[in-house]
């Protein structure tokens, strides 16, 4: 161990639980306000929601479903742990410029647990993917998705997108940490993206699919999530199946990756 890191973990155990939340909340706030003198780091979150509809919709729906209509109750639902995970994969690449940009230089010399810089970043991330959704929704209202259940289901479809999107925050985090550049981070991110989503019940059923891609697409927990979240809002279909799969790989993830990205923070700072 390194006298840096030694240091590190005796000023993180004099800080009690009210000192780690005083700084996690500061922090989200320096988050959130970088966002507010930067509004064209929002596009993703308010545009990616639209573009994705429209697309998918009016390009795919008719050759998959038959028509629109049909369409829409089946992605959109999908579309929200869709959006949960694009957005949390996001995270890393900014984790990644506050390291070469030596912001995380000077949170160094700041008397303040090193945890509370990325819980702050999950904080702020919750209020990035929170608009989000409600974005994604509003819109598809406008499209003419209908809601077959209650506000109540609503949420809880918004709640479970955004537990899973969390947990895998931990992920993106650190490869944000790992990688040299944020132009790698973008890179892998995608590459580990565009397997599970295209790779799941998201966008089409999965009984046309080849078997060993089936296979995959039943252990994949976005299939999980967007079967979850057709339940909630479509009121057809089981729920505590698909609800268990995705509360369990998020727990899994978190407990996994969330040391091992503490870890890496507390060495590199």
């Amino acid at each position: 161990m390194t006298t840096a890191t030694a240091a590190t973990r005796v000023e993180d155990s004099r800080i009690d639980l009210a000192g780690h939340l005083r700084h996690i909340g500061a922090l989200t706030r320096r988050n959130l306000m970088r966002i507010k003198a930067d509004p064209e780091s929002m596009f993703d979150a308010v545009l990616m929601p639209i573009i994705f509809t429209v697309l998918f919709v009016y390009v795919f729906g008719g050759a998959i479903s038959g028509g629109q209509d049909a369409y829409k109750q089946y992605m959109i639902p999908g579309l929200l742990g869709q959006t949960g995970i694009t957005l949390a994969m996001a995270v890393g690449t900014g984790l990644n410029s506050d390291f070469q940009t030596g912001v995380m230089d000077r949170f160094r010399t700041l008397p303040i647990g090193r945890a509370a810089v990325l819980l702050s970043k999950i904080a702020a991330e919750t209020c990035r993917a929170l608009l989000s959704f409600a974005i994604l929704i509003g819109f598809a209202l406008i499209l003419g998705f209908e809601v077959k259940t209650g506000p109540l289901e609503v949420l809880a479809a918004i709640g479970l997108s955004l537990v899973f999107g969390m947990s895998i925050v931990w992920i993106s985090m650190l490869l944000g940490m790992a990688l040299r550049s944020a132009q790698a981070v973008q890179g892998v991110a995608m590459l580990v993206l565009m397997p599970l989503q295209f790779g799941s019940s998201i966008f089409a059923p999965t009984d046309t699919m080849p078997g060993w891609l089936q296979s995959f697409t039943k252990v994949n927990p976005l299939s999980a999530l967007a079967d979850a979240c057709r339940s909630l809002l479509n009121g057809e279909g089981a729920l505590a199946h698909p609800v268990l799969i995705v509360l369990g790989w998020s727990v899994g993830v978190t407990l996994v990756f969330a040391p091992l990205a503490v870890a890496r923070f507390r060495k590199r700072t």
